[in-house]
């Protein structure tokens, strides 16, 4: 359809668009209908990745082989590369200091002076301490559960018992 005037006057025509209120728009499927029902299966890889892994394959004997003769004529990224691998970093070690017994919530605070101590003695880095820390405060909110649990019980039984 041709249409004068608008926008497109400049160049003395506009063009309008049909009208496509009949014909299916946005959604294709009825809800909870997948196009896909089996959908993709799990463990699938995508095509790149698989032939990325083949060609590396091929030569990953080779390019060890290369990383390791460069470790030795003294390349020290490439004998960081290998130790990095053989025997990387540890992310924690066992720490091992006295602490109260917890049996309730309000044992907690004493646990804590104990991991500050051990952290100000230097038995702990401020960082292992700050882990015990999480661990407490999650012994903490298990107490509190298990407490309020209890205290919940003894009032729903009290008034089973006034009925």
């Amino acid at each position: 359809m041709i249409h004068r005037g608008g926008i497109g006057e400049t160049f003395g025509l506009t063009f309008m668009a049909a009208n496509t209120a009949g014909i299916q728009r946005g959604r294709p499927f009825q809800r909870g209908q997948s196009g896909n029902p089996g959908g993709k299966p799990k463990g699938a890889r995508h095509r790149t990745t698989v032939a990325a892994e083949l060609l590396m394959q091929e030569d990953a004997e080779a390019v060890v082989r290369a990383v390791l003769a460069a470790a030795k004529d003294g390349d020290m990224t490439a004998a960081r590369l290998v130790l990095d691998r053989i025997a990387p970093p540890r992310k924690g070690r066992p720490v091992r200091f006295a602490i109260p017994e917890m049996t309730s919530a309000r044992d907690i605070g004493a646990a804590v002076g104990a991991v500050a101590l051990a952290m100000g003695r230097g038995e702990l880095t401020p960082e292992e301490a700050a882990s015990v820390a999480a661990v407490l405060e999650i012994r903490r909110k298990a107490l509190e559960t298990v407490e309020i649990e209890n205290r919940v019980a003894a009032l729903e039984q009290q008034t089973a018992e006034k009925k």
